[in-house]
């Protein structure tokens, strides 16, 4: 690249980033007046926590649960709930309405790339999942008396990869509909089995040894495994941050093969 081009083209890049800040500073402003997907997010996996807190039989440890208590081995779960809600029920039909109603095809006439607008989407319900997850973790502490995660570096690690694999999960569901029912449908089924993998109704450390090996595979079942050994202490076992790493790899480039504008 000549010195001339560089030239021509700083003030090209420099347009496109104050564009991009643009669409996030008005997507931001979108989500913070959506009250249903900032109750579901950010506000519902603490309110699960506290009821399921509040139960005596959940503050007694289990040997079971390898001498944690039920309420414990449910942080985790709360923490991968947040990016459920925003992965796969929050944002698709959002993006999918985007598409549905011409506004990404009409964005690729101006200096706004669509993909402005994807990224924009995936930064702020990925946000919305950490705040959500620093929430369970305080609530848990003050509430529960909760441990904070004593290996905190592998702790964000394994979070930082299942909010990775919610959020390529949630592309996928966005690739893949071509309405905003269909995105709403697709993220409900997909919803359920999400939830059972990441130990809503019964956390993996709880499940027979066949059914946790077979979850343990699932992103989800992976991430809560990888949470709850970094939780204790340990680093998160490399098999699980291993699958967690191919899940996001896997549906990234999912989404971006089927991923369509218009």
């Amino acid at each position: 690249m000549t010195a001339t081009t560089a030239t021509a083209a700083a003030p090209h890049a420099a347009a496109k980033n104050k564009a991009s800040a643009a669409v996030l500073r008005a997507e931001f402003r979108i989500f913070r007046r959506e009250p249903g997907a900032l109750f579901w997010i950010m506000v519902f996996p603490t309110i699960l926590l506290v009821i399921l807190g509040s139960i005596p039989s959940f503050r007694e440890t289990d040997a079971a649960l390898g001498g944690i208590r039920l309420v414990d081995a449910y942080v985790p779960v709360t923490v991968l709930l947040s990016l459920i809600m925003a992965g796969v029920q929050a944002m698709p039909p959002l993006i999918t309405g985007y598409r549905e109603r011409g506004i990404l095809r009409r964005m690729s006439a101006t200096p706004v790339r669509p993909s402005a607008v994807l990224g924009a989407q995936m930064g702020i319900h990925g946000a919305a999942a950490l705040v959500s997850s620093l929430l369970s973790l305080t609530v848990g502490r003050l509430a529960f008396d909760v441990a904070l995660p004593r290996q905190a570096f592998g702790y964000a690690l394994a979070l930082l990869l299942a909010i990775l694999c919610g959020l390529a999960l949630g592309a996928v569901v966005s690739a893949i509909s071509r309405t905003t029912k269909a995105a709403t449908a697709i993220g409900s089924a997909v919803f359920f089995p999400m939830m059972f993998s990441a130990g809503v109704w019964l956390p993996v450390q709880a499940m027979p040894d066949a059914l946790a090996h077979v979850v343990e595979v699932t992103p989800l079942g992976a991430a809560a495994q990888a949470l709850g050994e970094a939780a204790g202490g340990d680093w998160p076992g490399l098999t699980h941050l291993g699958v967690l790493a191919l899940w996001a790899v896997a549906l990234s480039a999912a989404a971006t093969r089927w991923f369509r504008w218009e």
